[in-house]
């Protein structure tokens, strides 16, 4: 009997992107021991540098996750998970819809590349305008609905959790924040499905108080790009994608929020929107609908107008 030890392959997750969230996820990802990690840019020497200097630090981290830079797709084959991070970040004064246009054919381009090296992958959209970039990767890729998913609903989510902690100076990790809806300025965050240790926030502050954390987090990505001033959010994206990447892998089955595809669930179709999820190995394997009033039925059914119009004008324009 041969004694040569044969070591079980790795999971294997692309990051397509090497900018400030996808060089961040990449890092997250082989400090967790999550999976192998090919970092592509079209950048000649970016990824290549990036992964060369996480691989550095990969004996004092204490992880075996090895991390490769590439400019070319070829690398990413047999992908478990996709992740496109690329695209223009946001600038003082944009939105995120400002940058649908130009994010769109660098998105399409990016998921049919990947696509055909990677055809059982499950995809991850991190660039924004998010749900329409998310709307777009499924179009293009014809895969099923549930093997692609839009990383945002975790990040605004981990927002309005970060700030009610601040505000009444608990743990973070003792709070639980719901927020669905688009990811941009008509999300809809849900302080009544709130709660820390169990105690829903409304017993714990004020509806003012309240509304102010709330405007904060539909703004969270704004306030930091204007502190910032060259660029926009990355550590709480990239743990936030992390955090799903985590449940997809390892099959936890976590409930999270996610913009997940609708086709009839909170009386929305043909869409994606930021709804709670449980994730696990085949991508999004349910979606909860949890009991909504009227006014925020309503709230959800405008967000969802204003990215049904935003996919449409990116359609267009791509036509």
């Amino acid at each position: 009997m041969s004694n040569l030890i044969i070591p079980c392959q790795s999971p294997l997750v692309s990051v397509i992107g090497a900018g400030n969230v996808g060089r961040t996820l990449a890092q997250r990802i082989a400090e967790k021991n999550l999976a192998d990690v090919v970092l592509l840019d079209i950048v000649e020497g970016l990824p290549q540098g990036v992964a060369l200097d996480l691989m550095e630090a990969q004996g004092i981290q204490l992880h075996d996750s090895q991390v490769i830079g590439t400019n070319d797709y070829t690398d990413t084959a047999g992908s478990n998970i996709v992740v496109i991070t690329a695209g223009l970040a946001r600038k003082p004064g944009m939105t995120r819809d400002d940058l649908m246009n130009v994010n769109a054919k660098i998105v399409v381009e990016a998921a049919q590349r990947a696509f055909t090296y990677s055809p059982d992958a499950i995809f991850v959209v991190i660039t924004n305008p998010l749900d329409v970039m998310t709307y777009l990767v499924w179009q293009t890729i014809k895969l099923p609905p549930q093997r692609v998913i839009g990383m945002a609903g975790v990040l605004d989510s981990s927002r309005l959790q970060t700030f009610i902690a601040m505000e009444l100076g608990v743990l973070a990790a003792d709070v639980h924040a719901m927020v669905l809806g688009g990811h941009g300025d008509l999300m809809l965050p849900l302080p009544r499905y709130c709660t820390v240790s169990g105690v829903p926030i409304t017993e714990l502050m004020d509806e003012t108080t309240i509304n102010r954390l709330v405007e904060r987090t539909r703004n969270g990505g704004a306030e930091i790009v204007k502190l910032l001033q060259t660029g926009g959010a990355y550590y709480a994206p990239a743990s936030s994608a992390c955090v799903m990447i985590e449940a997809i892998l390892r099959n936890q089955s976590r409930l999270l929020p996610a913009a997940a595809y609708l086709d009839g669930e909170y009386g929305l179709k043909d869409i994606f929107l930021g709804v709670p999820c449980r994730l696990g190995c085949r991508g999004v394997e349910s979606i909860l609908e949890v009991n909504l009033s009227d006014e925020e039925r309503n709230a959800l059914q405008i967000s969802a107008h204003s990215v049904r119009q935003n996919v449409q004008a990116a359609l267009t324009h791509l036509s």
